[in-house]
């Protein structure tokens, strides 16, 4: 579902750019909005969410999609934690759709679908454990990799019922943009994959940018 936001470019109290294969990891208020920008367009942003006055409570798939009852998620799709509380509000989308079924890029899934010689070629765990290393007043630790979203990713669902990879959906100056129900932290993977076309083949920036309420 497409929606737009009302929100200035000018006026956000934040702004990150995301190089391919970098990180990024900020706390958004209660109240605050966020918005996800893919600048070039064909980006997959691998996303991560957690209670920020206790990681234990994190974004929960499973949750998400069973009270929604879509496996997909766009504007007015509600983040749920693993405890079932509403986490963040998805209130503007000009993408479409989202994927939360197709898991995260590691070392060891690249080794497995596309080969031995791929091992040592840089993922989203390695910029997630790379990012929780480097910024130790999050507190968070490896155990705290679990579910994620996959913001701008396509991932249909076959007709026998498997997971797919596809080319992106979205484009240059495409957004995803969420409102705060708690105060959270968000950890961003901008995907560097190459071996699959969820970036093109050809990994890009996105943006981070927050509002306040």
């Amino acid at each position: 579902m497409i929606v737009h936001s009302n929100l200035h470019v000018e006026d956000a109290v934040f702004r990150r750019v995301i190089k391919a294969g970098d990180y990024g990891i900020h706390r958004v208020r209660e109240g605050q909005f966020l918005r996800i920008l893919d600048l070039e367009g064909n980006q997959a942003a691998d996303t991560l969410f957690y209670r920020a006055d206790d990681p234990g409570e994190r974004y929960c798939a499973m949750n998400t999609l069973r009270e929604q009852g879509n496996v997909y998620l766009t504007a007015g799709s509600i983040l749920k934690t693993n405890e079932n509380n509403d986490m963040l509000r998805i209130v503007a989308d000009t993408c479409g759709r989202h994927d939360t079924l197709g898991g995260a890029c590691a070392t060891e899934s690249n080794t497995v679908r596309y080969g031995l010689e791929k091992r040592f070629m840089h993922a989203c765990r390695d910029s997630w454990m790379l990012a929780i290393q480097e910024h130790e007043e999050f507190g968070l630790s490896k155990a705290d990799i679990t579910h994620n979203i996959n913001f701008f990713m396509n991932v249909p669902i076959t007709t026998d019922g498997g997971l797919t990879f596809a080319d992106g959906i979205s484009g240059a100056g495409k957004y995803v943009e969420l409102k705060a129900l708690m105060d959270v932290v968000v950890l961003i993977s901008n995907c560097p994959q190459l071996n699959n076309p969820c970036n093109g083949y050809n990994p890009t920036s996105i943006e981070l940018l927050v509002w306040d309420s």
